[in-house]
């Protein structure tokens, strides 16, 4: 083992020169999916490869470590290096926490790793393909936020020409493009979307760490193609109430160690070529969507996104409700061969999302749970009563309801860590307080003179 770490890091320095990089940005993210770096010579590859690169650990949100713990290193997984096209002698390598020399648990990409070491076990490697969705925004005189691009006002504007065409949103998209090609993420498809300012990127699927990866390359690429354009790329999964919100879909499947797709059954009675062991996969997923939702969905704006109803435009593509379907207003929606899981937002960390995702799903292969009847109805259509008809239950309605479901589910707490979720409901509680006790422009203008 240690010889083949040698070999790796010799061909990684010899990378280095031949592509002329001077400096690393030694990158990991927090428990809010933000990307974290150190820029450090290249000369000291070898450092943050054995021992890491050094930071804090209380000055980074999640850690659980205290004022007087210890430090948190981020070990360098030399398989991500990449160079970094808008930093010219840059590169990026993605680090693992560690902690007094030891994976840390509560590190995003550790608590992932540990995930995927279950499905390893079984010979099965889960592969995921996201579908990143943000919004492009400037601020106003008044210092308030604003689709950057004000001729993108229609009220359809789902693949509208124009909103991609437009010179600078044309340069962004295209820049975007090229940063994701020096990660191997091959984009194949880009749209507008339902609000204004709002776009869609598609690139090929990965194995499923390979692909959290890149989706945060993808928010540091796209955050500074927008900064050197006088925009903000914006992740916020609900900027304006009155239009569409920003989702992150996973699309999710397992294959054997030969590469075969274990989700795929083109017998599937009920025509979504998903097998046995992709329905019980996903049953899992519902069995424990109100305490996925809290990971999914982990901030209080999310669940303005997570509520029934219609955007201006009449496009409102975010699921309320726990059921399944060829159907984009389901939480499983089953386009053939996988899931789509709808109910992450941008707001999302993709390692978490996954990891949770992960344990929900074995839970169902373990236990053999089915999904139960699938939906094909627009569930926007139904009334309370029709819900209750069909037994479709609605995901937690706020930050606060979704923090308690996770902390009362014994499954996911027990793969995740007793620990990650502890600190993890520590921070999303003062989160859902701290928004309970502000007082808002709305709460003023009706109540200010209301008694």
């Amino acid at each position: 083992m240690a010889k083949q770490q040698d070999k790796a890091l010799a061909q990684a320095q010899q990378w280095l020169q031949d592509n002329q990089i001077h400096y690393l940005l030694a990158q990991f993210v927090d428990i809010h999916g933000a990307a974290k770096t150190k820029v450090v010579p290249a000369r000291h590859l070898d450092l943050i490869t054995h021992t890491g690169a050094g930071f804090s650990g209380y000055a980074i949100w999640g850690t659980g470590i205290a004022r007087n713990g210890g430090d948190f290193y981020a070990r360098a997984d030399l398989s991500t290096l990449a160079p970094v096209p808008w930093l010219p002698g840059y590169a990026r390598v993605v680090g693992d926490g560690h902690v007094h020399g030891q994976p840390h648990p509560l590190c995003p990409r550790v608590l992932l790793k540990t995930q995927l070491a279950r499905l390893a076990e079984r010979g099965w490697t889960l592969n995921t393909g996201v579908e990143p969705e943000f919004i492009l925004l400037k601020r106003d005189g008044a210092g308030d936020y604003q689709p950057a691009d004000a001729l993108d006002v229609l009220d359809k504007a789902s693949y509208d020409y124009k909103g991609l065409s437009r010179p600078a949103n044309r340069v962004f998209l295209e820049q975007v493009t090229e940063a994701m090609a020096a990660v191997g993420a091959d984009v194949y498809q880009i749209d507008h979307e339902d609000a204004p300012g709002q776009y869609e990127i598609n690139y090929v699927y990965s194995d499923a760490l390979t692909s959290a990866d890149r989706y945060i390359w993808f928010k540091m690429a796209a955050s500074h193609a927008a900064e050197q354009l006088g925009m903000l790329c914006s992740f916020m999964p609900k900027p304006f109430a009155d239009r569409a919100g920003s989702g992150l879909h996973f699309h999710v499947s397992i294959a054997d160690a030969k590469g075969r797709n274990l989700f795929e059954d083109k017998a599937d009675p009920n025509g979504y070529a998903l097998s046995q062991l992709g329905y019980h996969f996903l049953a899992g997923l519902l069995h424990h969507a109100p305490a996925l939702t809290a990971i999914c969905a982990p901030t209080v704006n999310s669940y303005k996104r997570l509520v029934v109803g219609n955007s201006l435009s009449g496009a409102t593509w975010a699921p309320a409700y726990i059921a399944y379907g060829d159907n984009r207003t389901v939480l499983g929606r089953c386009p053939g061969g996988r899931i789509e899981w709808r109910l992450a937002d941008a707001g999302a960390n993709p390692y978490l999302v996954t990891a949770a995702m992960i344990a929900a799903g074995l839970d169902g292969i373990e236990r053999q749970l089915q999904p139960g009847k699938k939906v094909d109805d627009d569930l926007y259509e139904y009334d309370e009563k029709q819900l209750k008809r069909a037994g479709i239950k609605a995901v937690p309605q706020n930050l606060g309801e979704a923090v308690t479901a996770l902390e009362a589910n014994s499954v996911l707490r027990q793969a995740l860590g007793a620990d990650f979720v502890a600190e993890f409901v520590r921070l999303k509680r003062m989160e859902w307080i701290e928004y309970s006790r502000h007082v808002s422009d709305w709460e003023r203008q009706r109540y200010a003179d209301f008694f």
